[in-house]
């Protein structure tokens, strides 16, 4: 078997321009196709990036003999239609975040790859960064005693609201589904299980999307985690994890800076609100720690699925994972009042 994997690229947008470009650095993957409605795209797509067949039609990149994989970075009300379809054609799919509109669909995804006998697995690239996994050991090694809080964020402000797919219910459109769903899959992640309760509280945009939205989810043991999430507000975009006996901060939990990641490990007491904001003898050590990294972060990602494609490496986010956070998606949505 080849120790790499060729990929095809459905799709021409912003995540596949992303993805396309981080493969520069891949040592797994190699970009073979790309399929795209309109041929124009797909020509300048492949000129840009280098890559070898450019189709005027996604049928046409899924036949072609030299794919092994597909990324689908279609929009998230097509992930279910043309995961099935690439599978089907015989391809290995690494399908973007959400994974689809609902569980349900989740759920007949992942039947219809086992039945295939082909790999299929969601697109959080985070999950694959190094940064991800340091911070991973260092709470699970104790460094900051018993976690018991988290609290994440992710928030942007477009003002292209025309034509936006992120506004559009039909579309699989909101906050919620666009980047709440890397909060909830970092919670659940760190938690190792799925929440016992979960609420959330939003704004529904006149377009019928939640444009911006906050939750909390409660999960066994006692760990609770808050989320923020939105289209129209900014905020500062990190994570934080709380425990007995210090915290730890990422600066940058979804992209982190290229060539080298941050997370900060503080501990002791943090400033007294009654100094009056003036340094005082239990003012917390903040250990600042760097994880240096040799490739993109959409690179690593790519490598972890064709390690797991040619190699039997088990998924970054498996099956179970993914049904877990579209389930949580669909609870929350319907809490906002959003169609499931």
């Amino acid at each position: 078997m080849s120790n790499t994997l060729r990929w095809g690229i459905l799709g021409t947008g912003n995540i596949a321009r992303q993805f396309a470009g981080g493969l520069a650095t891949a040592t797994r993957s190699t970009l073979v196709a790309v399929g795209s409605r309109a041929a124009d795209s797909a020509r300048a797509f492949a000129t840009k990036y280098g890559i070898a067949a450019a189709y005027a039609s996604y049928e046409q990149c899924l036949n072609d003999p030299n794919v092994d994989a597909i990324y689908n970075s279609l929009p998230n009300s097509m992930h279910h239609e043309w995961t099935l379809r690439a599978l089907r054609a015989g391809k290995h799919v690494l399908c973007e975040k959400p994974f689809a509109m609902n569980a349900q669909q989740a759920e007949e995804m992942f039947d219809v790859a086992g039945a295939s006998g082909r790999v299929l697995a969601e697109a959080f690239m985070y999950r694959s960064h190094p940064l991800t996994h340091a911070v991973v050991r260092a709470v699970t090694a104790g460094e900051i005693g018993r976690l018991k809080l988290i609290r994440t964020s992710f928030c942007y402000r477009t003002t292209r609201l025309d034509d936006n797919i992120r506004f559009k219910p039909e579309l699989g459109g909101g906050s919620l589904m666009d980047i709440g769903c890397y909060c909830l899959n970092f919670a659940r992640h760190l938690a190792g299980a799925e929440p016992v309760r979960a609420f959330a509280v939003g704004h529904l945009h006149a377009s019928g999307v939640d444009d911006y939205a906050s939750g909390t989810l409660e999960f066994p043991g006692g760990l609770v985690s808050t989320f923020s999430c939105g289209m129209t507000v900014q905020a500062n975009n990190t994570a934080v994890l709380a425990g007995e006996e210090g915290w730890i901060e990422i600066p940058l939990p979804w992209k982190p800076a290229p060539l080298q990641g941050e997370y900060v490990v503080c501990r002791g007491t943090p400033p007294k609100m009654d100094a009056g904001g003036k340094p005082v003898s239990t003012t917390p050590t903040r250990e600042s720690r760097f994880v240096e990294t040799t490739k993109d972060l959409y690179a690593y990602e790519a490598d972890d699925f064709a390690a797991t494609v040619l190699d039997g490496s088990a998924p970054r986010v498996t099956r179970q994972d993914t049904i877990g956070n579209m389930q949580l998606l669909d609870t929350l949505r319907r809490q906002l009042g959003m169609p499931v």
